[in-house]
């Protein structure tokens, strides 16, 4: 038993859990859309949950749940081989491959205790943003190999435990992420084994429907510019450092209820002739299209939360002033040719940037500005297609960089139904996207409370998230 921080954490266990034994070598190749991820920081999400009696004890977790848990991932895996091998580069192949080798190759899986209080990591208000940091388990990457995912399983004394993950980036995204431990949790409902799954939660590896995609090949010199180092090894499989950013920070919840998500669309909708943007704000495209009959819900929580964001940090550190926004389409159902299941398991995004100005998200009327222009911009992938843009993506991306611009971005999705993930004792008290601690990113997710509400998740300094939480609530106060 050794101590991982002897004043909140023990590691009682550290192993490797691998498919059944009749599972084979499984072997898949890296699409262009992976390899813009290679080197990126891995995705990172705690589920939290409270036992379903007040009375049970650590006994429970570790006769019960936590062997329950270990069976469930073996049977889970033999769907999922490639999560259960490593990134590696043959030296006769010019681009890596995920790999999976029987009776060595398996999933890390820690189990640890923890004596913090679980009541005090659920609430919404902020805490320690280095908290979450101790429920999470490392993912190994080196020079020539990489771990797909890493799973930890934290007992919180007599009251709940919790289950993160750490995944690679260029083996799975979050859609696919999300299908895993779907899976792994109906597998893990009932005592007896079942080995099948739902049709929905079958994963489909075929990489050919990807590399019969046109215009793909832009995709490989954009990351190559991107996601570099200094050291010109084409060939490594390090991860990049992305640092989480922890020094006298703090992380918080904040809910946009339906009601809320009406007064944002009534206020922006009210605006939205009144407010105009340049049309030389676009990169890509000059077309700016009419109003809209109504705005998604993606649309008004990406506009309302960016804006209060930038005008939270320019409050606090005056020298920022200049903000971006970018964000991920799911191209999965994406009129792409052939179409693309929504079952494919794999890097199935591409990131867009908004044609805003840098002072536009700090502006009175920002929240329309930027809901205009998030609009024009999905209007614009619907009608061009979602690699519309993509060869000027590195170069935009690096000039706003070299302008001093912050880049806000967006993870998570309303549509992974993360709050339904039962594996057996109950739904999640809370789900947390730990990852956007290493950049300026806020995770969304659908609401636990409430049908058609969004929660969402960042982690900010101190100060800055002390005004960002008066501003998003007084926010919402004005009719």
């Amino acid at each position: 038993m050794a101590s991982l921080n002897s004043s909140s954490i023990i590691i009682h266990e550290h192993c490797h859990v691998s498919p059944p034994p009749t599972s084979t070598h499984s072997s898949i190749p890296l699409t262009l859309l992976d390899l813009f991820w290679l080197r990126f920081h891995p995705v990172e999400r705690i589920f939290y949950y409270s036992f379903p009696s007040p009375n049970t004890d650590s006994s429970f977790f570790f006769h019960k749940l936590v062997p329950r848990l270990k069976t469930s991932l073996s049977i889970t895996l033999q769907h999922f081989l490639p999560l259960a091998g490593n990134i590696v580069w043959p030296s006769n192949s010019e681009t890596p491959i995920v790999q999976y080798n029987p009776g060595d190759d398996g999933v890390s899986l820690v189990i640890a205790e923890s004596e913090l209080d679980l009541k005090h990591l659920l609430e919404n208000s902020p805490n320690d943003a280095a908290l979450s940091r101790s429920f999470l388990p490392h993912l190994e990457s080196s020079e020539s190999l990489a771990s797909v995912i890493a799973l930890q399983v934290t007992l919180f004394s007599n009251s709940g435990f919790s289950i993160g993950i750490s995944s690679h980036h260029a083996v799975l995204d979050g859609k696919s992420s999300t299908m895993f431990i779907k899976a792994w949790a109906s597998l893990c409902q009932e005592d007896q084994e079942r080995t099948c799954l739902v049709p929905e939660l079958v994963p489909f590896f075929c990489r050919e429907i990807i590399k019969d995609q046109p215009n793909l090949d832009i995709i490989l010199e954009t990351s190559s510019k991107i996601f570099t180092d200094d050291n010109n090894n084409d060939r490594t499989l390090k991860i990049l450092p992305f640092p989480p950013k922890l020094e006298d920070s703090v992380r918080a919840t904040f809910n946009l209820t339906r009601a809320d998500l009406e007064k944002i669309k009534k206020r922006v909708s009210s605006k939205w002739d009144m407010v105009v943007i340049d049309e030389e704000e676009s990169n890509d495209n000059s077309t700016l299209y009419p109003k809209p009959n109504t705005l998604s819900t993606f649309i008004l929580t990406c506009s309302y939360v960016s804006v209060c964001t930038a005008k939270a940090i320019q409050g606090v550190e005056s020298n920022r002033k200049k903000f971006a926004f970018a964000f991920l389409v799911d191209c999965r159902n994406r009129l792409l040719e052939p179409p693309i299941p929504t079952n494919y398991f794999g890097n199935c995004v591409w990131g867009h940037l908004v044609d805003t100005k840098p002072n536009d998200y700090t502006e009175e009327d920002g929240v329309v500005i930027v809901a205009k222009n998030i609009h024009n911009k999905i209007k614009m992938i619907s009608d061009k297609g979602v690699l519309e843009g993509a060869k000027n993506l590195s170069s935009t991306f690096k000039s706003l960089l070299s302008e001093g611009v912050e880049v806000m971005g967006i993870a998570g999705s309303t549509r992974f139904g993360v709050y339904e993930i039962d594996f057996g004792w109950g739904k999640p008290n809370k789900v947390e996207m730990t990852s956007v601690d290493r950049s300026l990113t806020f995770g969304i997710a659908d609401s636990k409370d409430e049908k058609g509400g969004v929660e969402v998740g960042l982690v900010l300094s101190r100060d800055v998230m002390k005004l960002f939480d008066t501003l998003f609530h007084a926010g919402l106060c004005i009719d």
